[in-house]
């Protein structure tokens, strides 16, 4: 394991990762034999730099495959308009993908892993080009395909969709923490079919749309999501969202 993590630090350096550097398109600092593939398959033809301004958060080694702490956070890059996060060696690649439109680019969950694998977040700016920011993170495995342990619970289709909500308030920059109940279940168990949040919008008062976040199978059961806000959040925040049965979130975020 922490010969792999040293071997990973390595191509990193000779690649360009750290130190300021932007890397050739080509250059996977991790290594990973499905980059090639799913830089076509979600960035198409756009260009593509791996900038350490983009910056992956989460454990060497995930202790809970079912829920496994990652955060994402774009630092002095500006023109963000949407970020994707994959998971490369997972079966359900896509974990999840955020428009910050008014929100800082910044983003804290929660996955699922079914083995050690790179974790990515690919931000796109305004001239359409993707960087890429990652890190390695080994896992016992299995979390792709065990079921909800919440689903166990007599009543859990009474709770399913409530929300809770906690802002922490500063002058230069204020966060909030929602948990959403919901067994995110990937397909992947048997005899239970995929059951996930598909969407959520988190708008003000006025109707204007702060974050705009899709979400897919790997995200964890009874996600909690973290959003960082410049400054005062706005009065009145509500999220709205769907899974993909059609039943609808809307909750009130009370300061």
């Amino acid at each position: 394991m922490w010969n792999r993590a040293k071997r990973i630090a390595a191509v990193a350096l000779a690649a360009g990762w750290v130190g300021g550097c932007l890397a050739a398109a080509g250059d996977d600092p991790l290594q990973s034999p499905q980059w090639t593939e799913l830089r076509r398959t979600y960035l198409g033809a756009s260009p593509v730099v791996f900038d350490p301004r983009v910056k992956v958060s989460g454990p060497q080694v995930a202790e809970d495959s079912m829920n496994v702490p990652v955060g994402v956070r774009i630092d002095g890059l500006e023109g963000v308009s949407r970020v994707i996060v994959i998971a490369d060696l997972n079966p359900i690649v896509k974990v999840l993908e955020f428009q910050p439109r008014g929100a800082l680019p910044a983003l804290h969950f929660r996955m699922k892993l079914q083995q050690g694998s790179p974790i990515r977040a690919m931000a796109q700016t305004a001239d359409g080009t993707w960087h890429v920011g990652g890190i390695w993170i080994d896992a016992a495995g299995g979390g792709c395909t065990a079921p909800s342990v919440g689903r166990s619970a007599a009543n859990w289709t009474e709770t399913l969709g409530q929300v809770q909500a906690r802002i922490w308030q500063g002058e230069q920059q204020s966060r909030i923490k929602l948990n959403i109940m919901h067994p995110m279940d990937t397909g992947l168990a048997p005899g239970i079919p995929a059951f996930y949040i598909e969407r959520l919008s988190l708008r003000d008062g006025a109707d204007r749309e702060w974050m705009a976040l899709d979400t897919f199978e790997p995200v964890s059961e009874n996600p909690v999501f973290s959003f960082d806000f410049p400054g005062v959040p706005p009065a009145g925040l509500t999220l709205v969202g769907r899974d993909n049965n059609g039943n609808r979130i809307n909750a009130k975020v009370a300061r």
